[in-house]
């Protein structure tokens, strides 16, 4: 289809999946929906081929089918999708979220900056209200106290007169708006400096919360939280991956499990495992930032107090950069209060797509079906397979990688997120893979495997297990963004971009390098040498011209000259040149006369044949 047709067409589909969906009482997002109407198409079951024009009765099943999954809220898939979209458009890395924070303070102190720097006050009331202006600034510059709150108020004013008294307001005024800016921010770390030490000294700190002792409990309980949840779904990820091998080990089994939707729900539970995962990372660096800044901040503050105590004047050039380092530091507290407070809210709302576990497995009827079954966490399932590594010798043709022969070989970028690379396509679960086994690196890619005998069946022949592994992601769509996929099929948007919907399930048109280059000058050139802007050249110019009419060039010959010239000759001087012949040679043999005498018979009845020789001698020729 062309690409104004297929935009259209998805538009509407997407547009049409949703407004059945709110008829149904799901109001879903578009993302979601763009999503889901990605998987369906991408499903062989559903028989859908974007190469070939849609017809109408194609998209009204694709429609119908989109909307049963949309509905469908037993399916753990749904879920997973729901977490993945979910994920992908609130979560933000460190520099993300902080960057967007900045901007918000921006934007939130921007009307005031712009009544500062566009102000001209020239009577005094004028002047104390642009003053008061700034203290309000400052006050909302650093987030230490409400602009409500009248000790807050009273203890930044105090702080400003003492680095920027009113006195100062005439000299600030003369400066550019970009200026202005400028010294605000500076104004406003100062004071937030000022009153941070005035509050370790006891002395303020009015609506300043002790940053310090909140994150120092909080991170721990955020990071107990993370731990527990982790360990919750990693034990549900282990119960499900023993069932499903069960279920391929024993028919019986098969026919009894096949019912529920245990690949779904696996996949389900590692995504969530993947993502609490990532938080738990972030966490972690909180919890270092936070050590690396009490230690800062403490240095800072007694540098400061053996700097101010005892001095009833201080020079600024000492002691301000100290007060602006304590401002710093604190906007790092306050910093990674934002951050925590961003990862405690994203893991709690990721808990609600994980509900669909105690409905479809409660705790009884898993128990149930575990009888007789060994679960083995991924710890146990590595640790059985330590010692035993693949033998080089027998692949001539594949690259192996080892901890002890590999630089960086714990940074290396493993595909399908670290899960064993035959066992996805061929069983349909994920199990952890061992790099001690041996890392096999195809086509400048990095694979593990959960045991030796099937990282020697995949290294037979990897693009077919490759391909197994994208037929098994185009069945359940949520195995793309679990595996890491998104290569495999970037025709189709991930999921951030997914809100460009027209996007969706176009394959992108055909690309190639290419180069061209042009003339310096295409057209002959045009230049003029003879031309001449200034009329005074040019009437030099016509007065030599004129001159020149009346001169004759004259030319004559001397005796000498007279028919005569140089001439110069260069001949080959003959040379003696002998030549060899062969030499003619003949000898002459005597030629052999023999004749026989008596053949036409005689007078007596029997022949008499006589041989005369005639041949002369040798000696006489």
């Amino acid at each position: 289809m062309s690409g104004e047709l297929t935009q259209s067409v998805i538009k509407r589909i997407i547009r049409q999946v949703g407004l059945e969906c709110a008829a149904q009482g799901q109001s879903l997002s578009e993302t979601l929906v763009a999503f889901m109407v990605k998987a369906v198409v991408l499903d062989p079951r559903n028989d859908f081929n974007m190469d070939r024009i849609l017809t109408e009765n194609n998209m009204q099943d694709l429609i119908q089918l989109c909307v049963t999954r949309l509905l469908d809220t037993t399916n753990p898939s749904l879920s997973t999708i729901k977490m993945q979209v979910y994920f992908d458009m609130n979560y933000a890395n460190r520099d993300e979220l902080l960057g967007e924070q900045e901007r918000v303070l921006e934007g939130k102190v921007a009307p005031v900056v712009r009544a500062i720097t566009e102000s001209g006050p020239h009577a005094q009331e004028e002047m104390e209200n642009l003053y008061q202006k700034i203290v309000t600034y400052a006050l909302l510059r650093s987030g230490l106290g409400s602009p409500t709150d009248i000790e807050a108020i009273r203890e930044v004013t105090a702080a400003l007169q003492s680095v920027f008294p009113q006195t100062e307001m005439i000299t600030f005024i003369s400066l550019s708006t970009k200026d202005k800016e400028l010294q605000l921010k500076d104004l406003a770390m100062l004071v937030t400096g000022i009153r941070l030490y005035n509050k370790q000294c006891q002395k303020g700190g009015s609506g300043i919360d002790d940053l310090p002792n909140i994150l120092h409990e909080a991170i721990p309980s955020a990071t107990r939280t993370l731990d527990e949840r982790l360990n919750s779904c990693q034990l549900l990820a282990h119960r499900y991956t023993a069932l499903l091998e069960s279920m391929q080990e024993d028919q019986h089994r098969y026919f009894q499990l096949s019912t529920f939707k245990l690949k779904e729900a696996l996949f389900n539970v590692r995504q969530y495992e993947a993502f609490l995962c990532i938080l738990q990372s972030n966490a972690i660096k909180s919890a270092q930032e936070v050590e690396s800044l009490d230690a800062k901040f403490e240095a800072a503050m007694m540098v400061l107090k053996n700097t101010v105590p005892d001095k009833t004047s201080i020079e600024s050039k000492e002691v301000f950069p100290l007060f602006m380092e304590l401002s710093k530091l604190w906007t790092g507290y306050q910093n990674e209060m934002l951050l925590l407070s961003f990862l405690t809210n994203t893991a709690d709302n990721l808990q609600q797509f994980l509900e669909i576990q105690s409905q479809l497995f409660p705790e009884e009827i898993l128990t149930s079906l575990l009888e007789g079954v060994t679960v083995k966490s991924d710890e146990e399932r590595i640790k059985e397979t330590m010692g035993t590594r693949v033998n080089v010798s027998d692949f001539k043709s594949q690259e192996w990688l080892f901890p002890e022969t590999t630089d960086h070989f714990d940074q290396l970028l493993i595909q399908y997120h670290g899960f064993c690379a035959h066992s996805i396509g061929v069983k349909g679960i994920t199990l952890p893979g061992n790099p001690d086994i041996g890392i096999l690196k195809h086509k400048e890619k990095y694979y593990v495997f959960s045991s030796k005998e099937a990282a020697y069946t995949f290294a037979q022949d990897p693009d077919k297990f490759i391909q197994l592994n994208v037929e098994e992601a185009k069945k359940y769509a949520e195995l793309i963004q679990l595996l890491e996929l998104r290569h495999q099929f970037e025709y189709l948007v991930p999921h951030a971009q997914a809100r460009n919907a027209k996007k969706g399930l176009m394959k992108p048109p055909p690309k190639c390098d290419s180069g061209t280059q042009t003339d310096t000058h295409i057209l002959p050139p045009t230049i003029v040498r003879s031309y001449e802007w200034n009329e005074w050249e040019l009437r030099r110019k016509a007065i030599k011209l004129a001159n020149l009419r009346r001169k004759l060039t004259h030319s004559m010959q001397t005796d000498l000259s007279h028919m005569r010239r140089e001439n110069f000759t260069q001949v080959y001087l003959p040379k003696d040149v002998g030549t060899q012949t062969k030499c003619d040679k003949s000898s002459n043999v005597p030629k052999p006369q023999i004749f026989l005498k008596g053949l036409r018979g005689g007078s007596s009845s029997a022949t008499q044949m006589v041989t005369v020789d005639l041949t002369r001698p040798l000696n006489e020729t």
